[in-house]
């Protein structure tokens, strides 16, 4: 799985991330190390036997991080994730173009961590066979040292056992107060990291759902326009059906009259109304902003636009009634002419006789 020892360190595994260390000042904020995604590789030293994360960019050392089995990488998202280098005083932070990237480098160095503590074992074990010497200790020093194995071996063992002990404590409260201040500092990077995202995935989810609000706003307006300009367009139309039915008429009379003026007051109040749609769609536009008030707004143009469809069809009837009425005043007035030219031709006739009999009489006289 690993390049046996050489001469030199070798690279073992190597992806592209950007580069964030923990603000030193307040341990909550991420710096970041490197304006552009950098290399981050692991390296073997065969040499001194130790693994380490470096990352390099020109003359300036990114990551120089020396493995140890006590670290732990953590996933904070899906495509960062951090460790904490107590040699270094530092939490790096890597940041990945795909969330597969994060576990592929998340999967390398659990098997790199595992292998540094095969390694530190083997070293340990091969140390204790060079100096059998170390075995000599009391039983009360060797039961401390096989309680933590990660610990440097003692090698005063000829000096006092109170020296021993105070040393051995003093070792195990370093490490305990430097586990206490490394879980800290993880805890705080992921804290304020988990926050961050939460943050922007927040206000991404709020930027889309106002987005969709006001392309439906504005597909709404463009609809209503339209909408608005066909009503104007049978405004007009029925405007010159009474023009041309009064044109028709030649002289309106009483019932055509208040016909027609029902019918200039019907289209007076639609224009009225699409004045007043004109005006909502004005404010419409300038006040996008309040989601809730624009659909409620929407919802009651539709139901005047559903009531201007309510007095288009009234009018229409009306206008279909005015015809009619005008057809039938028509007719009547033809049936008059007809009968005022009978009765002239009967009178004509009758003329006619009455011309023919004084001429009779006429002739009577003289003879």
């Amino acid at each position: 799985m690993y390049p046996s020892h050489r001469e030199r360190e070798q690279p073992i595994f190597s992806a592209r991330a950007h580069v964030f260390q923990i603000d030193p000042a307040t341990k909550r904020n991420w710096l970041p190390a490197s304006k552009h995604a950098v290399t981050v590789s692991f390296f073997y030293d065969a040499n001194r036997t130790v693994y380490r994360i470096i990352s390099v960019g020109g003359t300036k050392a990114f990551i120089n991080s020396t493995i140890t089995p006590n670290m732990t990488f953590t996933k904070t998202s899906q495509k960062f994730g951090q460790w904490a280098d107590s040699r270094a005083n530092t939490v790096y932070g890597l940041g990945f173009a795909t969330e597969q990237q994060l576990q592929q480098f998340s999967d390398q160095f659990k098997e790199v961590k595992e292998a540094a503590r095969l390694a530190r074992e083997k070293s340990q074990e091969k140390f204790e066979l060079i100096n059998p010497a170390l075995n000599i200790a009391a039983p009360q020093i060797s039961q401390e040292l096989s309680e933590d194995r990660h610990s440097p071996p003692l090698l005063t063992v000829n000096g006092p056992e109170d020296k021993l002990f105070r040393s051995k404590s003093a070792d195990m409260e370093q490490l305990t107060s430097e586990k206490e201040r490394i879980k800290k500092m993880l805890s705080e990077g992921s804290i304020c990291e988990i926050n961050l995202e939460a943050e922007l995935f927040t206000l991404q989810h709020s930027n889309a759902k106002l987005v969709a609000a006001l392309h439906e706003a504005n597909t709404g307006v463009v609809e209503w326009k339209k909408q608005l300009a066909e009503y104007q367009e049978e405004t007009e139309r029925l405007r010159d059906q009474v023009a041309e039915l009064e044109a028709q008429s030649g002289g309106p009379g009483p019932s055509g009259s208040e016909t027609r003026d029902e019918l200039t007051q019907s289209l007076e109040e639609l224009e009225a109304l699409l004045k007043a749609k004109d005006e909502i769609i004005h404010n419409l536009h300038s006040r996008k902003s309040d989601i809730h008030e624009l659909e409620k707004e929407r919802e009651e143009a539709v139901q005047r636009l559903h009531d201007l469809e309510t007095r288009n069809a009234e009018l229409e009837r009306r206008v279909e009634s005015a015809e009619q009425t005008l057809a039938s005043t028509l007719e009547e007035r033809e049936q008059g002419q007809s009968e005022v030219q009978r009765v002239v031709d009967v009178l004509e006739v009758k003329i006619y006789d009455l011309n023919d009999l004084r001429q009779s009489l006429a002739k009577l006289i003289s003879k």
